[in-house]
């Protein structure tokens, strides 16, 4: 007795490919009454969901902060990526994961060292009497980098801080710029 196509592919989980799905909801390119049914019943999540976001302002400012957030990251990796022009430059598909593996690295790095810097530039304040506020300090961003020199040379032997971090810029002394 032969088995179902569908049912050899079947894994251990008991998961169904999304392939085979969709062949048994719409054979042929023609969706059946199920495939309908169930196109319709989604649409009504989308619909709660663009209703929530008109009537609901706090949750459309969470929604911006988001994509804030997310655009700042693509906005930091657009200036690391190969001088602002956001080029592979390998033909083959190996190559092409190893740079966007690299610039997840540098991305992730970048993003913990201002993270860490932000937080002990907070405690500081904290510490001198500065009232900063907690509404405040979410809306800063690990994705700054006016700091950074991207075409500059760098050294990546270790230094001995002694456990400590480096000393902060004065915020009263005038810019090097």
């Amino acid at each position: 007795m032969a088995r179902h196509p569908a049912r050899r592919r079947i894994g251990s989980t008991g998961a169904v490919p999304a392939y085979d799905i969709l062949k048994v909801l719409a054979p042929g390119g023609t969706s059946t009454q199920l495939g309908d049914a169930l196109a319709h019943y989604g649409r009504i999540f989308k619909t709660l969901h663009v209703l929530s976001y008109v009537d609901d302002e706090p949750y459309r400012r969470e929604i911006k902060a988001m994509r804030n957030l997310h655009e700042g990251r693509h906005d930091l990796a657009r200036t690391i990526f190969h001088g602002k022009k956001g080029e592979l430059h390998h033909g083959y598909r190996e190559a092409m994961e190893d740079q966007l593996g690299a610039l997840g690295l540098i991305l992730n790095t970048i993003t913990l060292w201002n993270t860490v810097y932000l937080d002990h530039a907070l405690q500081q304040l904290r510490a001198t009497g500065y009232p900063v506020l907690d509404a405040d300090g979410a809306r800063l961003s690990p994705y700054m980098r006016g700091h950074i020199d991207f075409h500059g040379h760098y050294s990546f032997a270790p230094t001995d801080l002694g456990g400590a971090r480096r000393a902060l810029r004065d915020p009263d002394a005038p810019d090097d710029d």
